[in-house]
């Protein structure tokens, strides 16, 4: 059976699934501080029904932000793009706080930024050394909420959201050390850059908790040979970190605009990473080995 996502792509009509799940609230608009020490982020929160305590997902957007190409200057939860919308519904269903941070909005760039841009954006949303820092606000902001288990937290991001998910997931030399515990679960990258300012040029690649990258072979903003690489680096450095490569799908595989679904590779890649998600956050996130 198709997950909600994969269906809501498919038909670009983000619509509920067979098994009839309960209706998702709208998400709660929240805000808390990014780890940068002076940035007031904004999230939406996706709940799931009927739970009292869950496991969670930070979800870190690409370079667009996590708002509609029409938003038309209206920045909150109504104009979240569709992608961002469904994938914080399918975390709810199943069993999971999930929280999206704006990273761009509250540093003036809520519109994000078109393709071939990356030379010009500011250094303030550098998602090597910045957005990271991000991502431990949202870690720091759940693992304080009392209907999240605060040692069971993932991290999901897409393309420059996925460069910044990597980066958080191999902290450099001056960061604190972090585990599964004190930190991130797991973590899922899509079609992620995986350059990575040259962070990782000459030194050891070793995420601390598991880590997945799903990237398309026509990927034509980035390029997957360059994040294969670097997985096999990873592995190399004792880390728990694999790629899943789809043939023939492009970059935002799992973008709900007719454009990219009417591509066959990747309507076949959405509903593969879909499910392929949620198996790798239920085994590393949702439960743990001392289950």
């Amino acid at each position: 059976m198709l997950t909600r996502v994969a269906m809501i792509l498919a038909s670009v009509l983000w619509a509920l699934s067979a098994s009839a799940q309960p209706a998702q609230a709208p998400p709660e608009r929240v805000t808390f501080p990014s780890a940068d020490g002076h940035t007031m982020l904004v999230g939406y929160l996706y709940k799931p029904v009927g739970v009292t305590r869950a496991p969670a997902v930070v979800m870190m957007h690409g370079r667009a932000g996590p708002y509609s190409e029409r938003a038309n200057g209206i920045y909150d939860a109504s104009t979240l793009s569709l992608r961002h919308k469904a994938w914080g519904e399918e975390w709810a269903s199943a069993g999971y706080v999930a929280i999206l941070v704006d990273s761009f909005g509250p540093r003036g760039y809520p519109q994000g930024f078109p393709r071939h841009s990356y030379d010009s954006r500011p250094e303030a949303l550098n998602e090597v050394t910045v957005r990271p820092l991000d991502a431990a606000g949202a870690l720091a902001y759940l693992r304080a909420r009392p209907d999240v288990i605060p040692d069971r937290i993932g991290l999901q991001g897409w393309s420059n959201g996925g460069s910044a998910t990597i980066s958080a997931m191999a902290p450099d030399g001056n960061a604190a050390p972090l585990t599964p515990v004190t930190g991130f679960r797991a973590a899922l990258a899509f079609y992620p850059a995986c350059g990575l300012k040259g962070k990782f040029d000459g030194v050891p690649f070793r995420p601390y908790a598991p880590t997945l990258v799903l990237h398309g072979t026509a990927d034509e903003e980035v390029s997957y040979k360059r994040c294969a690489d670097l997985v096999e680096k990873g592995r190399a450095s004792g880390g728990d970190v694999d790629i899943k490569i789809y043939q023939g799908a492009t970059h935002s595989f799992d973008s709900p605009g007719r454009k990219r679904q009417a591509i066959a590779a990747n309507a076949a890649a959405t509903e593969d990473a879909v499910d392929r998600a949620l198996a790798f956050f239920a085994r590393y996130v949702a439960r743990t080995a001392r289950d």
